[in-house]
């Protein structure tokens, strides 16, 4: 069906912008934490980026409104474009608190979380850019395995930290804190499985 469609190169420009923002914006946090002296500039930063992907997905939906023909199903246009803007809003909203709750620096496991987030922004930004053609599935789908196990890698150093924070911890007020950061990271990672299995659902209806 893909292949006899008049090809809609907008739609997928579009996509690419909108995965190049969750790439700068994954660079930005992982900053964030190793330079974490140039906060403010930083997280001014991230804001920045989170502006510039919310005109993105506003361009994208009104584009879905006036076009009749789309190169996949506009739903699917819809979720993949949302879901890559929640993974900003989640490192926005994460690196925010950072500043608010005066965190005096990272903890190791907020290092290896950017880490991790970065690497699953960067699959995510290669898969967006294989829909284009569709002429590499292998490839794709190794990209999406890549950020399931990205995303499962998240979920266990999560667990871990926020173990060692109500182990190690008295302060109860700093562990509620580090606690919220450590779950809006964790929830930007688990964003992008959520775009792999959008895409997966893509590449299944157009295959």
């Amino acid at each position: 069906m893909l292949g006899i469609l008049p090809r809609n190169t907008g739609f997928f420009d579009l996509m690419d912008q909108s995965a190049d923002c969750v790439v700068r914006t994954a660079e930005a946090y992982r900053d964030l934490m190793r330079h974490y002296a140039r906060r403010e500039e930083i997280v001014g930063r991230i804001r920045e980026l989170e502006h510039a992907a919310d005109e993105i997905m506003h361009r994208t939906l009104e584009k879905l409104d006036k076009t009749f023909i789309t190169p996949f199903d506009r739903e699917d246009i819809q979720t993949l474009t949302t879901q890559m803007d929640d993974v900003i809003d989640e490192v926005d909203a994460a690196s925010k608190r950072m500043t608010l709750y005066r965190i005096e620096e990272p903890t190791p496991w907020l290092v290896k979380q950017s880490d991790v987030l970065l690497e699953a922004s960067q699959s995510v930004s290669d898969a967006v850019r294989h829909l284009r053609s569709l002429k590499n599935v292998e490839a794709l789908y190794q990209l999406l395995i890549q950020i399931r196990r990205l995303e499962s890698l998240g979920d266990d150093h999560n667990h871990a930290a926020v173990a060692e924070l109500y182990n190690s911890t008295n302060d109860p007020f700093r562990a509620m804190k580090l606690k919220e950061i450590y779950d809006r990271t964790e929830k930007a990672i688990d964003r992008c499985d959520d775009i792999a299995n959008t895409i997966q659902a893509i590449v299944l209806k157009n295959t």
